[in-house]
């Protein structure tokens, strides 16, 4: 038994699911010098987040100690070290330990803990449909669970889960309910205040935020949880870059980054350590942000595909860019795009694995409404045996409408999981291919060009000013100027044109079976498009356009890591040189088409 607790502490620290913290009993402090295993269990519980080196003692004293302890008190012991072990990172040997908890224990309240725990360790390994179903079953268990500390668990489980899917509102119901609920013990008012901040944050309700963020602060300090006070002053120094001011997000992180580490959080330590990065890039600070970059690469967590590990490789490579290192940013630039599409198809498959699980709920219940309808069925089918022809034919009509019932249900869940497809594929704005789909196509294309030994473009496009117009207009005539300018690059393109939304104002366009000159001619084109649409469509006089950046299998080859690096090259230089321009990366050349004049130039 202790051989588990030190090879808990051996495990190396990775990324930790909000609910690994939440899953536990939040007990007060008590007495240090005790002998009495209940009293050392509460203590153990109550130091977990705010006294980890404590915290460890105790699982020690308590491991030496196993063989005193009843069997209860024994499996809480078997519970309190899977935590440590996944939050140290070992969540093999915490699920081993959770899964033998809820097959032999016969403490209810436990096991419903223990299932709480599991929930979050599927989250872990990206086994979202699973996570989902155990939690809708243990929602469906809640109406009979008294105890106010277990409630307060699940619901707190339940609100972080349903924000990490994109399900904002759902999330924010279920942290009101965690904090309206009565006898909560006050920790889980700071948790419930740190989960309708993070929804409220992601969802872009920001009226107030910054008041109600000091207070989310104040109320976390009040109760002894920083971990999850800092969780919040990450979301403040987030907004204080997402507005520009880069200075106070910097003192903000640096304020409350020894405590961060020594927390151990690996998870939170990377997140201050990519927005410290993305920080000191807006201010200038070129050695500081590939600084901070580069410890979140080496802390790099088990999930490799974190949205901190995205951002740090994105500052190395613009970083590596400014420097003229261009080999090093073409490399950062591959682990950056690699890191970038694993997490945006985590987030995807989050949100996808929700309407899953809302769909097999749906059927379920359908399931056995049609089963009761069936039970009634035989029912009367006895009494009708009794009956004339005229009963028969009641009998008949029943039938034919439960059968209709079931057909229409069926065909809706149906229509249902079509339309989730086609959600899961296109960009919800502009209707057009999303990045993880476009990226998909794109590599199909080139393959297909690379064995027949056709050329293909790689057209990289980005709305000038946009800022400015959402800021100057609002997001509503923002969103209708990329509708606009999109529905102008549609009128120009091939059946074969793969075409997709990059994220933001940013567009990519696949031109398969075209030459470089024919990719400069189109892509002209293109741009004279933009600008005659988007000034057609809105009398407001909106100024809008839009640059270009070619790249071409001639020069880049078919890979498409390599031809979007050469296509971003040469956007950049379209922008730095005046914008509302085309500009290619590969040797000067000119191409003519009708009265359009397209220089070529090595970007």
């Amino acid at each position: 038994m202790r051989a588990f607790g030190r090879h808990c502490r051996a495990a190396v620290a990775g990324w930790i699911l909000f609910g690994v913290f939440v899953t536990g009993t939040v007990a007060s402090t008590v007495p240090v010098n005790v002998d009495d295993p209940v009293l050392l269990i509460k203590q153990a519980e109550a130091s977990r987040t705010s006294d980890h080196a404590r915290f460890l003692q105790l699982l020690d004293r308590l491991d030496n100690e196993y063989g005193k302890l009843t069997s209860d008190q024994q499996e809480q012991l078997r519970y309190l070290q899977a935590w440590q072990a996944a939050y140290s990172g070992n969540y093999d040997l915490a699920d081993s330990v959770v899964e033998e908890l809820l097959e032999k224990s016969r403490n209810e309240t436990l096991r419903f803990r223990a299932g709480l725990f599991l929930v979050n360790s599927l989250g872990e390994r990206s086994r979202y449909q699973e996570a989902f179903q155990r939690l809708s079953e243990l929602l469906a268990r809640l109406p009979g669970v008294v105890d106010a500390d277990i409630r307060s668990q699940a619901l707190a489980t339940a609100a972080y889960l349903y924000e990490e899917a994109g399900q904002y509102d759902l999330a924010l119901d279920y942290a009101d309910q965690l904090s309206r609920q009565r006898k909560t013990p006050d920790d889980y008012t700071c948790i419930a205040d740190y989960t309708r901040l993070a929804a409220l944050y992601k969802s872009a309700k920001l009226d107030g935020i910054e008041r109600q963020f000091h207070q989310g602060i104040a109320e976390c300090i009040s109760v002894g949880n920083r971990l999850y006070a800092n969780g919040i002053r990450f979301y403040v120094a987030s907004l204080a870059v997402q507005q520009g001011h880069a200075d106070r997000a910097i003192r903000l992180l640096n304020d409350s980054y020894s405590e961060v580490e020594r927390s151990g959080y690996v998870w939170l330590l990377s997140q201050f350590d990519a927005l410290l990065a993305e920080a000191f890039w807006d201010n200038n600070q070129t050695p500081q942000a590939a600084q901070a970059a580069l410890k979140v690469v080496e802390r790099a967590p088990s999930n490799s595909y974190a949205e901190s590990l995205s951002s740090a490789y994105k500052i190395l490579y613009l970083v590596a860019k400014r420097q003229g290192d261009m080999h090093a940013a073409l490399s950062y630039h591959e682990q950056y795009m690699k890191a970038n599409e694993g997490y945006l198809d985590a987030v995807s498959r989050r949100a996808l694995a929700y309407q899953i699980v809302q769909q097999q709920l749906l059927a379920k219940r359908l399931e056995v409404d049609v089963l009761s309808k069936q039970n009634e069925i035989l029912q009367l089918q006895r009494t009708l045996d009794r009956k004339a022809t005229e009963a028969g034919r009641l009998y008949m009509v029943l039938l034919t409408t439960v059968l209709a019932f079931i057909a229409f249900w069926a065909y809706r869940i149906k229509r249902s999981q079509l339309r989730f497809m086609r959600l899961a594929r296109r960009d919800g704005l502009t209707d057009i291919f999303n990045r993880q789909h476009f990226l998909n196509e794109a590599e199909l294309q080139l393959q297909y060009c690379r064995r027949a030994s056709r050329d293909a473009c790689l057209v990289l496009i980005d709305l000038d000013h946009f800022k400015a117009i959402n800021d100057t207009h609002g997001h509503a005539v923002g969103d209708r100027v990329l509708q606009c300018a999109v529905d102008a690059c549609k009128a120009h393109l091939r059946s074969t044109d793969v075409f997709g939304r990059l994220g933001g104002e940013e567009f990519g366009i696949l031109l398969p079976e075209c030459s470089l000159e024919q990719g400069l001619v189109r892509a002209d084109q293109l741009r004279a498009a933009v600008a005659a649409a988007a000034s057609d469509e809105d009398d407001s006089g909106i100024q809008v356009s839009a640059s270009f950046g070619v790249a071409c299998s001639v020069r880049s080859g078919y890979e498409l890591h390599s031809l979007m690096a050469h296509a971003d090259e040469a956007l950049y230089r379209a922008k730095r040189e005046g914008r509302n321009r085309v500009r290619v990366s590969d040797d000067g050349a000119e191409v003519r088409h009708g009265a359009a004049v397209v220089s070529i130039e090595r970007a």
